[in-house]
């Protein structure tokens, strides 16, 4: 049974889910309380409890606009289904104050939503003029404009080139700071502008230049890895023995960091070696799901070293 792509189309708020069969495939022997730590527009979310009757599920989300069109989308399964305005950081305390202790699942779609790349407001694109924002939850936490004003030039480039992986990091620092120090960077525009001075405005396999260095600096405001190292704790901690971890990551920080966790042995057993990516049909369809690999890990019920010592 194939399912559609789910293509959300509240107002204010659009998104298309990656992968959608594959995620829900993947808890096809689940029952349970299932956690969705990325709402989006509740795709995921309203696939598995569409399809598994079995299943309960808690949705989270740290932008209250997708809060907002998953609770719509999620309505007609009440009381299976509640959305909430959580990070992952705040996952486990929430989990802690509802009750929750140990889950059958989790499932996290690590990428922007259409939404979030479409709002110039928030500045996460330049294909569009917006401020200097960036930040997932408008509502709290440094912009970019503040983070590249407090930042030294070093520092910045770091920040580049560690999470952008963009080998051209100090001169596009360089450029910003320039840029800042004349009045210069107001806006999205003026930030690639000041990345096109660095490096010029040649596309490089179809990619803008542009591209690694809001990346970088998105992941920064957003605390991204921080956030993800603290999902994949809560996953190991809270999944039962035999429950899912189903991770969908856009680039390569992420992907290793699943990776890395599901290749600890002693709690995971893999139930993909390697990543399951979109179909040709899917990525026809929907360009964004090019670049999305899915990870799919088990927990192990028993450790390895028990496993060890029963053989002997």
């Amino acid at each position: 049974m194939t399912m559609p792509a789910t293509n959300l189309d509240e107002p204010g708020f659009t998104h298309v889910s990656v992968l959608l069969e594959e995620v829900t495939q993947a808890f096809s022997e689940t029952s349970g309380l299932v956690i969705d730590a990325t709402a989006g527009g509740g795709g995921h979310s309203y696939a598995l409890l569409k399809r598994y009757p079995n299943i309960s599920l808690l949705a989270f989300d740290r932008d209250a606009d997708a809060v907002h069109a998953a609770s719509q989308r999620l309505a007609e399964f009440a009381p299976r289904a509640r959305v909430e305005h959580v990070a992952f950081s705040g996952i486990s305390a929430r989990l802690d104050e509802l009750g929750v202790g140990e889950i059958s699942g989790l499932v996290a779609d690590l990428g922007l939503s259409s939404h979030q790349l479409g709002a110039a407001e928030r500045g996460m694109s330049f294909r569009a003029e917006g401020p200097l924002d960036m930040r997932m939850d408008p509502t709290r936490g440094e912009t970019a404009a503040e983070l590249i004003a407090r930042l030294s030039q070093e520092d910045l480039a770091d920040v580049i080139y560690d999470l952008g992986e963009e080998r051209g990091s100090r001169r596009i620092a360089r450029c910003i700071k320039q840029a800042l120090a004349r009045g210069e960077l107001e806006t999205t525009l003026d930030l690639r502008r000041a990345v096109v001075k660095a490096l010029g405005p040649r596309r490089i396999g179809g990619v803008d230049p542009a591209t690694r260095t809001f990346q970088a600096l998105r992941m920064a405001v957003n605390e991204e890895i921080d956030e993800l190292s603290a999902l994949l704790d809560l996953a190991r901690a809270r999944c039962l023995p035999g429950g899912i971890a189903a991770f969908i990551s856009f680039h390569s920080l992420e992907d290793r960091r699943v990776k890395r966790e599901f290749m600890k042995r002693d709690f995971w057993q893999r139930i993909t070696p390697k990543p399951l990516v979109a179909s040709d049909a899917e990525q026809a369809e929907n360009p964004r799901s090019r670049s999305a690999k899915l990870r799919v890990g088990c927990r192990q019920s028993q450790s390895l070293f028990e496993l060890d010592s029963e053989e002997e």
